[in-house]
């Protein structure tokens, strides 16, 4: 499609007519104008020629990522309202030899998730068409929709411990079998006999390919709805990253000249109080909250880079490239519905999580939905630490109320094969999955141990920590979204400083949260929205701050952590074991000139006391090191 296109903020709808615009000027689609950052609604135009080879063929527009509420005119007519902006919307049209697309996007009118919060800045926001848009030739009789979910018999019980039995990537958790259900709706433009052709295929890995036909008969005008279970007797299953391999299958339904195909993976998803099993299998994840904005591949690639095997997509819903990456690189997505803050109407909530599962429900990587983000926020203004803090702590969380209600009432309509946590937010709120930041909202990083000993069931299941930092010196941090006023006052003054702490506060929580055996926990956040500063490991410009080596440290799936601060006296040493194999690895550690080393045994995804290490004052650095087989995994503490 052209890359020319005009936008301009709407100064009169029109009703059925087009949008009359105060002025046009030159816009990049997709993207986010920053030029209409604080505007609403907006207008995009463009002109096109006819996209068919002959008039035979029938035209459509597909338009995705509209944000949020996208109404179309094509040639002066309006075609149709579409949302919410995640769902693709395929119109069909009359074209012209020349032909004129006008697509207004304005702001949703409530449930606006992460973009109506100060975690973005306003331009991330902007109404527009933010994924892609094009327009193409489609034969007289094609196949208008196309789905395919994958379905995965398990039994009742499943090994938690994952023996090696189990670890078969070709099997199911109880040997039942997969199958793919498949869905076509077939648009006759002229009466139709025929049959769809459907193909099944291994993606990268040995198995057993299959073909079917599938008969149709519509007359002229008809659109007719096919469905077919494709059987997979021998599944290879679909894991992530350092559990298994990412089996997918591929499925291609074709008729006549037209063809259609979608990538699917087999798993299933289960959670209990010790977290997430998949294929009947425990796993822990550990990664990262991830905010809208920059490439969503590279995003996943700082991810594996970060020995990362979840992200939370927090408050927003990703493009479909964010998925692909996650299906391919075998990082599990928590996925949440565009919800932010106390209000959730529950019919709206409800349709969000229907387009939600209906759109991304065939991909393997979406392992969990959550429905409410941050309904409350007690700590909004920051504490400082001390006993007179903890107690400030408590007495918020007590008198901090909020109605799961609503939340309940979604997340009891969410497609059952996944898990869902209806309430994400800080103590207090009681939430389902926590949101835990010390060191930066109130205490210091080293009262998390605290914190989960005085409500133990906030580590079970965490959402979001961390602490913020400066991308840049002579900023202003209030004026940095995500920061907050007043969070870095007496904590670091400067880029250098705040990094270092950020990275501090990071390792201190994720570790102690190791230390716990956490099923789920997911650092806040991957990457910042703003180029100052603010919340993630890397700049808005995918630069790594101190944090993000500090982290992926920390995440290593077998690695050696002290049991608190690195500090003078002496502190235990504890090691963590994510994998499924029982190891005896020799662990070391130095400081200054003195160098210790110890065997040790730990089980699959279990945790063992090492020893201890004295750290005279005057230390600079404590080294820790794990040696297992021919590997050395380093874990390094400044002070």
């Amino acid at each position: 499609m052209t890359d020319e296109w005009t936008g301009g903020v709407v100064t009169d709808r029109g009703g059925d007519a087009p949008p009359t615009v105060a002025e046009w000027e030159p816009v990049s689609v997709p993207g986010r104008p920053a030029a209409f950052d604080d505007e609403g609604p907006i207008a995009y135009r463009t002109t096109f020629a006819d996209p068919r080879a002959d008039e035979t063929e029938r035209a459509l527009l597909d338009l995705r990522g509209a944000y949020d509420r996208a109404t179309v005119w094509m040639n002066g007519s309006r075609l149709a309202t579409h949302e919410p902006y995640f769902v693709p919307a395929r119109l069909e049209f009359d074209p012209r030899p020349e032909n004129e697309l006008i697509v207004l996007c304005e702001r949703p009118d409530s449930v606006a998730g992460i973009y109506g919060t100060d975690a973005v800045p306003d331009g991330v926001g902007t109404p527009g068409i933010w994924w892609d848009v094009a327009v193409e030739s489609r034969p007289r009789t094609f196949l208008r929709r196309f789905e395919v979910r994958p379905r995965l018999e398990t039994g009742t019980e499943s090994d938690a411990t994952g023996d090696a039995a189990a670890s078969a990537t070709n099997a199911t958790a109880d040997g039942a079998g997969a199958g793919l259900d498949v869905t076509l709706e077939v648009d006759a433009g002229a009466a139709i006999d025929d049959a769809v052709t459907l193909s099944l295929r291994p993606e990268g890995f040995r198995g057993g390919a299959a073909m079917e036909r599938l008969p149709v008969e519509a007359a002229a005008g008809e659109r007719t709805t096919l469905s077919k279970t494709i059987s997979i007797e021998e599944p290879s299953l679909w894991w992530p990253r350092e559990y298994g391999p990412q089996n997918r299958y591929s499925v291609r339904a074709k008729l006549g000249g037209d063809t259609v195909e979608r990538t699917v993976g087999l798993r299933h998803v289960e959670r209990d109080a010790d977290g997430l099993l998949l294929n009947g299998r425990r796993v822990r994840a550990r990664g990262f909250t991830r905010l809208p904005g920059g490439d969503p591949r590279e995003d996943v690639r700082r991810a594996v880079d970060a020995n990362a095997t979840l992200l939370r997509a927090r408050a927003h819903v990703p493009p479909p490239a964010f998925y692909e990456a996650c299906d391919e690189a075998g990082i599990l997505v928590w996925q949440d519905l565009p919800v932010s803050g106390p209000d959730l109407p529950i019919d709206r909530g409800r349709e969000l999580a229907a387009a939600l599962d209906e759109t991304y429900g065939r991909h393997p990587s979406l392992a969990m939905y959550g429905v409410q983000d941050q309904p409350a926020d007690p700590y909004a203004e920051p504490l400082g630490d001390g006993l007179l803090a903890k107690l400030a702590v408590r007495y918020r969380a007590w008198r901090t109320a909020v109605d799961h209600g609503p939340a309940a009432a979604v997340a009891d309509t969410v497609a059952d094969e996944l898990p869902v946590v209806p309430v994400t937010g800080p103590p207090g709120t009681d939430p389902d999955a926590a949101h835990l930041f010390p060191g930066w909202q109130y205490l210091a990083a080293a009262d998390i141990d605290w914190l989960l000993e005085t409500y133990p069931s906030l580590g079970e299941l965490v959402g979001g920590f961390g602490a913020g930092s400066l991308a840049a010196d002579n900023v202003e941090p209030a004026a940095i979204p995500g920061l907050g006023s007043g969070m870095l006052e007496g904590r670091a003054a400067g880029a250098e400083e705040s990094q270092r702490e950020q990275a501090r506060t990071l390792k201190t929580v994720a570790e102690s949260l190791r230390r716990r055996e956490c099923g789920v926990l997911a650092a806040s956040t991957l990457r910042d929205t703003a180029p100052d500063g603010g919340m993630g490991v890397h700049t808005a410009e995918g630069e790594p701050k101190r944090a993000a080596e500090a982290i992926a440290q920390s995440y290593e799936p077998v690695q050696a952590v002290l049991d608190g601060p690195a500090a003078p006296g002496t502190v235990g040493i504890t090691l963590c074991n994510d994998t499924h194999e029982a190891l005896e690895p020799i662990v070391g550690w130095r400081v200054g000139d003195t160098t210790e080393m110890e065997r040790v045994s730990v089980g699959p995804l279990e945790t063992t006391a090492v020893g201890t290490v004295r750290i005279p004052r005057g230390t600079e650095r404590v080294d820790l090191e794990v040696a297992v087989d021919d590997t050395t995994i380093r874990n390094r503490y400044h002070l």
